[in-house]
């Protein structure tokens, strides 16, 4: 048997769910679906890999099957799984969220900054998905984490990104929504304010992304593609500031800080991203004044200056197209607006 795994993390976004191939050995006997499968996932029952397969995660030779699905030999299996590294209990918690849609498939939310998305170390409580169980809860007391994994999350954004994240209310939902990120379907625009005038008016950045390597917590870009993932960002720029530019990001593909690198690779590292070295003076003068003024505008947005503005997908169950867009958040609109105030100022000085 051949076995081809296959993570696709999401932008900041990274999608919490990994695609494992198999391929069928020719001895193989026939044998129920979910046995086979079972015996293969470390920790899976049967009732869990049964429910996974009615809800749509698994495909024989790109089919949907059922539970008592024999598999043959050379059959091409593909399973959808949850990346859960940190086994962390979840507390529901009555926090206050922003629903911007919901029905009894999906939700949206608009994540608002400094806000984690789910658990983890370091980050138990007060978390995005601590406050969506809650919510879930008062609707669905019977609700538990083997029939909704992690509670509908299909993805995630940064802890210091704005803006819309879709869940799952249901196991088929889930499996649609994540089939959907995984062909590359779901539409992602976001808006960021980076360091320097970005020369084109539009362009295309294709490198792949893996860890640093001297930076364990941070990632890098490889343009000669010999180590991590595929990756590639359109942008455009939607305005000038001399020293900085306010760019719109489009993901083709949804790698770990896509955006941060990507942008950090060609020059132009996000605005207050200290991560990346964008909490520094990297574009302008030597002035007191300027220092002053970027400090100030660190001071009004304290953080990586980047927001989830467009979120598009097809309905699990409707099967429309669904379209969302999330005004910029306040931090961000004041330190754009007083960078359009500062370079108009400049500009009735000369």
């Amino acid at each position: 048997m051949q076995e081809d795994l296959d993570l696709q993390p999401e932008e900041g976004t990274e999608e919490l769910y990994e695609r494992k191939t198999f391929k069928v050995d020719k001895g193989q006997e026939p044998l129920r679906i979910d046995k086979w499968v079972q015996g293969r996932i470390e920790g899976a029952t049967r009732n869990k890999v049964q429910k996974g397969i009615d809800a749509g995660f698994l495909t024989v030779n790109g089919q949907v099957v059922k539970s008592n699905y024999k598999i043959k030999p050379g059959d091409e299996i593909v399973l959808m799984s949850l990346i859960n590294p940190e086994h962390t209990e979840l507390k529901p918690e009555n926090i206050p969220l922003n629903i911007v849609y919901e029905d009894d498939a999906v939700m949206v939310l608009n994540k608002p900054a400094n806000m984690v998305v789910h658990p983890g170390i370091g980050n138990f409580t007060g978390t995005m998905l601590n406050g969506v169980a809650y919510h879930f809860l008062q609707q669905n007391p019977n609700l538990d984490e083997e029939s909704l994994p992690r509670f509908g999350l299909v993805h995630r954004i940064d802890k210091n990104t704005t803006g819309l994240i879709v869940l799952a209310k249901t196991g088929d939902a889930a499996a649609h929504l994540a089939k959907q990120f995984f062909n590359h379907t779901v539409n992602r625009k976001y808006v960021a304010l980076v360091w320097g005038d970005v020369q084109e008016d539009n362009g295309t950045i294709e490198a792949h992304i893996a860890r640093h390597r001297q930076h364990r917590k941070m990632f890098d870009a490889y343009p000669e593609g010999e180590i991590g993932k595929h990756a590639i960002t359109h942008y455009k720029v939607l305005e000038r500031f001399n020293y900085v530019s306010l760019v719109e990001c489009v993901l083709e593909t949804g790698r770990t800080h896509q955006i941060r690198v990507h942008m950090k690779h060609i020059g132009h590292t996000l605005f207050n991203d200290w991560e990346y070295g964008g909490d520094k003076i990297l574009k302008g003068t030597i002035y007191t004044k300027y220092k002053q003024f970027v400090d100030n505008c660190f001071d009004i947005c304290p953080r990586c200056a980047l927001h989830a503005q467009t979120l598009g997908f097809i309905h699990p169950v409707t099967k429309q197209p669904m379209h969302f867009e999330a005004p910029l958040p306040d931090d961000m609109q004041k330190v754009i607006e007083k960078w359009r105030n500062y370079i108009q100022h400049r500009k009735t000085e000369e």
